[in-house]
């Protein structure tokens, strides 16, 4: 018998929302509930093969559709939502890249005006193999190609803004959102502030595999059936994004330019270290200068997105926020024992 309660949440196309905020919940949870949900890649499934353009096919500007939002009782301002990645796993045998005209790290976009052409559109069909656990990628001229590994992750993945704001589910930023890092697998745990009642969380863009940057624009972009779990952290909002793994402690910041993201994330993390082992600043700044990692989120997106990283191993028996990523770990691990 569960010592916890499962929801399940399949939503309809026109369930789907496009944006963090401004929508009432489509299901309300206590913590540590587990809830299994399915998600609609980035084109809404509208791109099935190589010759639909999400140009002529999708239905601008929605694009990048999310589940939710997920109400969870109890969690009010200043309080911090804990979400565990138990499992996400693609839903068909099919993925699906593409480079958009005007989007993308090395293009001329909206905001970073050139006088060359744009991109042209193409679309790849990635063979799926959930069983083998690869992905195919086939070059579009010519006979090219290779099995990678499959590496799924959800790209976006928030809450709703402060200040009833309304954001795109395109745009990262401090309530999360498109943040497109890797570091979002299953057996990790995203740390995110409460800014409204029950927090509203949302989550959809499941890719298959993403290399860092993401720099065309799009990952192997897949529907997914996801499952979670959620918890509250009483009075421990973060100002942006954390993420927990078993091996790392982790740190984000969503805005442009490249180098501000990487100061907020880097700044960040060294405000958590020395919070965690109580150092002066100063020697955070040290320890994360020498032990820190610095991947790249995102370079495409409205916002860009920066990773700093911290060896978990460092930090000795210091458990962040008291352990909740170990004990919904353990929650996940039961899960799947029983499923």
């Amino acid at each position: 018998m569960n010592d916890f309660d499962v929801v399940r949440i399949d939503p309809a196309a026109d369930q789907l929302v496009y944006t963090f905020g401004g929508h009432e919940p489509l299901v309300s949870v206590a913590p540590g509930t587990v809830i299994e949900l399915t998600t609609e890649d980035c084109y809404g499934g509208r791109v099935q093969g190589i010759h639909d353009l999400p140009s002529q096919v999708c239905n601008f500007p929605k694009l990048n559709p999310v589940t939710g939002p997920i109400h969870v009782a109890g969690a009010r301002p200043g309080d911090l939502l804990a979400v565990h990645f138990i499992d996400i796993r693609p839903r068909r045998d099919w993925a699906i890249s593409s480079t958009f005209p005007h989007f993308g790290a090395l293009t001329t976009t909206h905001s970073t005006a050139m006088l060359h052409p744009p991109l042209e559109e193409v679309v790849w069909k990635y063979d799926v193999d959930v069983d083998r656990g690869v992905v195919r990628y086939h070059a579009r001229r010519s006979n090219f190609t290779v099995e990678l590994p499959l590496d799924p992750m959800h790209g976006t993945v928030g809450v709703a803004p402060a200040a009833d704001e309304v954001i795109m589910s395109i745009t990262p930023g401090a309530h999360g959102g498109n943040m497109d890092t890797p570091e979002l697998r299953a057996g990790t745990t995203v740390y995110l502030p409460v800014n409204v009642d029950g927090g509203m969380l949302a989550i959809g863009d499941g890719h298959c595999r993403q290399g860092e940057g993401e720099v065309c624009g799009t990952a192997v972009e897949a529907a997914m059936q996801t499952t979670i779990v959620v918890d509250v952290v009483r009075g421990a909002a973060p100002a942006w994004p954390r993420i927990q793994s078993d091996d790392f402690i982790i740190s984000t910041g969503s805005v442009r330019p490249l180098e501000d993201a990487f100061r907020v994330s880097q700044h960040d993390l060294i405000g958590w270290t020395a919070e965690l082992l109580d150092l002066d600043p100063l020697d955070a700044l040290q320890l994360v200068s020498q032990a820190g990692l610095a991947p790249v989120g995102n370079v495409v997106d409205t916002n860009y997105t920066m990773i700093a990283k911290l060896p978990t191993s460092i930090l000795g028996a210091k458990r962040p926020y008291d352990g909740v990523h170990q004990r919904l770990r353990d929650v996940g691990r039961r899960y799947l024992a029983q499923r």
